[in-house]
């Protein structure tokens, strides 16, 4: 194969997607694109280590057990590191006992000053009941005991850096346990709660208990989602789905303006998600947004696969997903080139995507646009974490047995990350405070989970995660490799301040990787909240600034300095850049075309898919 040719309608949609097998251990192999980074396994290991992914939810015993020995083992021999420590206990309980004393002498006009103040962001002891006795002092010690725990864990000669990182995150997990926030008899919140409602907060905790756990046994939604259904509430803006992949429903949705650009707007989202993500309320609707700006906008809505479709893997994504959807749009829209826009996952595939295009002197693309989106997978963040050979040995064990990952093994990672966010200020607010979080439809998304497919996650997990196969021009695509360099795309690409998936940083490698234009933005909010950021939504603000052609490398803390911040929304200058490199507005184009007959209304029936 030298050059990549356009799939045709019939190929798109007629594709056949290998059956899973009747034994449980599928897919019985990989794919060639990994065999150089997947070395063969007994069929009894992978039962074995199913049956341990199982007890330990995931998590290698073994990955764990090195990453002690490891840390352990330097720290028995770093006396000086000890001597470090004993000495950081002793100076912490002078200032406990001075703070203490300070405490009893204290006046209510003139307080005691704390001695440890909390990390930046950290919102847990931030309530004025926090600073009355006994819980300023219990307050206290804890940070202090988290002040210690992150010396012990860090900065020991010898240890590798993963598995520094994976301790200092347990030590980290277990403190999380024993904040004082937590628990009833330490939580002054909770305690004025209780009193003041005479323990019927505690009643509508352990009801909000209950009904949370029938919920987690009969796989439903949480209470109040059912106020956002799909189709009635969120993903409304009116559309046609043109054209039906195994993998794939590609929507084009209806004009609202005379004219539109000549150039439509593809969106490939992440199929780690569902992509009504933007397109939820009428009100934060992106894809709405871009309608009533003037584009033709195509997106993808990714079918949410299960053991039938556990063969699939990343070169079906881009043929049945992303370059069957592009064969559709150039028979709608013929002649016309195509604004790309991946958002996450499915803006690394976008990436892949368009690096092939290059190589293959295929010219359709007219801009790459991307959410949040990894090139390279050198500094990942926490998420790297739960990456490294055991992990992902033992999740291709578990997968093999199930056909997928499913939704439960991924979010539970994710509340691990921000366990205070995600687990323990939820825990307290609904089960010992007796309220109920009011839902959104944001949340209500995050609840309507995705599996994803054995064989393209272990691909994913394996080529970008462990091997940084993309960003080093190893990765392959119709079996040789393809290189970042090659794009010349303008591109646009959004990163957001507070991302524990793709955090800015990584995101921000993209200015090294090609030197094609590069408009690069960074919005407040975190991986969902920052992109999901309508105009008129307070408290948002973004920096941005473009790097011309072939202009030089800006490291991210020089970029921080240099580029200009904005008050709003980003989603405006999203639009004045693609209309720069728009032709002038057109008559819309038809609701499919030859070939790709209108086959249901928006969103369609994948999105439905659980």
């Amino acid at each position: 194969m030298t050059t990549r040719k356009p799939r045709t309608k019939a190929a798109a949609t007629t594709a056949v997607v290998p059956a899973a097998p009747a034994s449980p251990a599928v897919p019985a192999s990989f794919p060639a694109a990994t065999t150089e980074f997947v070395k063969p396994r007994n069929p009894l290991d992978l039962r074995f280590q199913a049956a341990v992914a199982h007890v330990t939810m995931s998590v290698s015993p073994v990955s764990v057990l090195l990453a002690l020995v490891d840390w352990a083992g330097h720290f028995a021999g770093s006396p000086g590191k000890q001597l470090e420590l004993q000495r950081l206990a002793q100076e912490q309980a002078r200032r406990l006992a001075e703070y203490a004393a300070t405490l009893a002498l204290a006046r209510p006009d003139c307080p005691a000053l704390p001695c440890v103040e909390p990390p930046a962001r950290d919102r847990r002891f931030a309530a004025a009941e926090w600073n009355h006795w006994p819980f300023n002092l219990m307050h206290q010690s804890f940070l202090l005991a988290e002040e210690w725990w992150q010396a012990a864990t860090t900065g020991i000669s010898g240890v590798s850096a993963h598995h520094e990182q994976v301790i200092s995150f347990i030590a980290r997990q277990l403190l999380d346990v024993l904040s004082p926030g937590n628990y009833l008899p330490t939580n002054p919140l909770v305690l004025q709660r209780t009193f003041a409602a005479g323990g019927l907060n505690l009643l509508r905790g352990l009801n909000n208990a209950i009904e949370d756990l029938v919920g987690l046994a009969t796989g439903s939604p949480p209470s109040g989602a059912e106020a956002f259904l799909v189709g009635r509430d969120v993903a409304v803006t009116p559309g046609k789905v043109v054209l039906r992949t195994p993998l794939m429903e590609l929507i084009q949705y209806s004009p609202t303006t005379e004219k539109v650009r000549p150039e439509p707007v593809l969106i490939v989202p992440a199929w780690i998600m569902k992509y009504y993500i933007l397109d939820l309320s009428p009100h934060n609707s992106l894809i709405k947004y871009l309608v009533g700006e003037g584009y033709t906008v195509f997106c993808i809505s990714w079918k949410n696969p299960g053991r039938e479709e556990a063969a699939l893997g990343m070169e079906d994504y881009l043929e049945l997903g992303f370059f069957a959807a592009l064969d559709a749009i150039e028979a709608i829209v013929p002649g016309s080139k195509v604004h790309a826009t991946g958002y996450c996952l499915g803006g690394t595939l976008l990436a892949i995507a368009n690096a092939a295009m290059a190589r293959d002197g295929d010219a359709r693309l007219a801009s790459m646009t991307l959410f949040c989106a990894q090139t390279d997978f050198t500094e990942p963040g926490e998420l790297a974490l739960f990456i490294d050979e055991g992990e992902v040995s033992l999740l291709e064990a578990q997968m093999q047995e199930t056909g997928y990952l499913s939704a439960g093994q991924m979010a539970g990672a994710f509340q691990l990350l921000r366990s205070y966010d995600l687990m323990w200020s939820r825990m307290v607010g609904e089960y010992l405070m007796g309220e109920r979080a009011p839902m959104n439809d944001l949340m209500a998304w995050n609840a309507d989970t995705t599996r994803m497919p054995a064989r393209m996650h272990s691909e994913y997990l394996r080529q970008l995660f462990l091997n940084d196969a993309l960003s080093e021009g190893r990765y392959r695509v119709g079996g040789r490799p393809v290189s970042l360099t090659d794009i010349h795309t303008p591109s646009f690409c959004v990163a957001t301040f507070s991302d524990h998936v793709a955090p800015w940083r990584s995101v921000h490698k993209l200015h090294y990787l090609t030197t094609a234009e590069l408009h690069f933005v960074l919005t407040s909010g975190g991986h969902n909240a920052g992109i999901v950021s309508e105009p008129g939504r307070s408290h948002r603000y973004f920096q941005a600034l473009e790097r011309p052609a072939g202009g030089n490398y800006i490291p991210p803390d020089e970029w921080l300095t240099l580029a200009p911040r904005h008050e709003g929304s980003w989603w405006p200058e999203w639009s004045t850049w693609l209309a720069a490199h728009s032709g002038s507005p057109v008559a819309p184009p038809p609701m499919g075309a030859d070939g790709y007959p209108p086959l249901a209304d928006a969103p369609g029936s994948y999105v439905l898919e659980k």
